[in-house]
């Protein structure tokens, strides 16, 4: 699924962000110490070594909406822009803040010169944030800060499993078809 909205290319594919070789900056869904975990912030720390949880520690710890950079090591993307989303039930407020999560990852990537970015589904692992919502407020966030961003041209969106994929997806179709009318 694609479409263009103010010039930037917004995308859902299905797939490990660890392997998006085509895109210059991945977002980790980041646990608040920057540590290796499971999920996503997992992978990310395999696929990266050693070197990215030395770069992490000095900027932990970090609060939820809030977003780092750091350089991607051994990965194939030049940047790991890493994001604390909130756990639901826990954080509030949990749409405000997950919101907060893509809106700063772009702003961030967007003052570095970056050009394309992939983010996960931020929150809708461990910390139990449900899908549904989550991809509404996800790509809700991206569609408005679209018409600000001045370098970042494509952002992707990688989800590892069909239903997550499916659920963003369509998601997208009908955020971007609201826009057209």
């Amino acid at each position: 699924m694609i479409r263009v909205v103010h010039g930037v290319t917004i995308e859902c594919v299905r797939g490990d962000i660890t392997r998006q070789s085509d895109i210059e900056c991945i977002v980790n869904a980041a646990n608040a110490e920057l540590t290796s975990g499971g999920g996503v912030a997992g992978a990310i720390h395999r696929a990266a070594g050693p070197e990215l949880a030395e770069a992490c520690r000095p900027l932990a710890p970090i609060r939820p909406g809030e977003a780092v950079i750091t350089a991607g090591y051994r990965l194939p993307n030049r940047y790991v822009i890493h994001c604390l989303g909130p756990v639901w039930g826990r954080d509030e407020p949990a749409d405000a803040l997950l919101a907060c999560c893509y809106r700063n990852a772009l702003a961030l990537a967007d003052e570095k010169g970056i050009a394309s970015i992939a983010f996960p589904a931020i929150s809708t692992g461990v910390f139990g944030f449900p899908v549904e919502r989550a991809a509404k407020i996800a790509l809700g966030a991206v569609l408005e800060a679209a018409a600000r961003l001045q370098k970042v041209r494509r952002v992707r969106f990688v989800l590892f499993g069909e239903n997550d994929y499916r659920i963003h997806a369509e998601t997208l179709a009908a955020l971007t078809e609201v826009q057209r009318e």
